[in-house]
């Protein structure tokens, strides 16, 4: 038995000049056009770095961790109700790391060495008390600034925010890790 063939259908782009035909174009305004950025090499990852992704101190840098402190971070593309969880406390801190007291160049290798090691234990939540800051010569508490900017810069950190006053308030952060999954190599069936 033969099919009847129906007759072929306009092509897409007939439907399209026939359903605008009668628009007209707006005027240009004002919009800028960005230049793509220009691609950047990866940085070699330093000795030591494990698994997690997290390299050498030469990564983190303190640029642009002037001002004040950040309250909170949230990754792109993490749901700001997984930071409303963590400041409820739904992630309770699994492990705890203590900053006070350490120049910035030793505070910044233990907290990179700190998140390493939590990541490869597959903790999800850690708490990171840095101090207020509070008596040192300017008052504005640096370590505190920076340690809140490292972690921004760390890629496995979703999202972040002030402690609970019982946890040390403004002198700690909740941080919330990425979930470690284990490798699809590692998952494969020997052949």
């Amino acid at each position: 038995m033969k099919e009847e063939q129906e007759p072929p259908e306009p092509k897409d782009a007939e439907l399209f000049r026939q359903a605008v035909g009668g628009v007209t174009p707006l005027s240009p305004s004002g919009r800028v056009t960005l230049a793509k950025p220009e691609p950047v090499s990866p940085k070699p990852a330093a000795a030591g770095a494990g698994a997690s992704g997290l390299s050498g101190t030469d990564v983190w840098t303190d640029h642009g961790a002037g001002g004040e402190a950040l309250t909170e971070f949230l990754r792109n593309g993490v749901s700001r109700m997984t930071l409303r969880k963590l400041r409820r406390g739904q992630f309770p801190a699994q492990n705890s790391l203590d900053l006070h007291g350490l120049a910035s160049d030793a505070a910044r290798s233990l907290l990179q060495q700190f998140l390493r090691e939590s990541l490869l234990q597959g903790l999800r939540s850690v708490r990171i008390i840095h101090g207020k800051g509070l008596h040192g010569r300017t008052g504005e508490g640096i370590l505190r600034i920076r340690a809140r900017h490292w972690l921004t810069q760390c890629p496995e950190v979703l999202a972040f925010c002030e402690a609970p006053p019982a946890q040390g308030g403004g002198g700690a952060v909740l941080v919330l890790l990425k979930v470690a999954h284990p490798s699809a190599e590692g998952q494969r069936k020997p052949s």
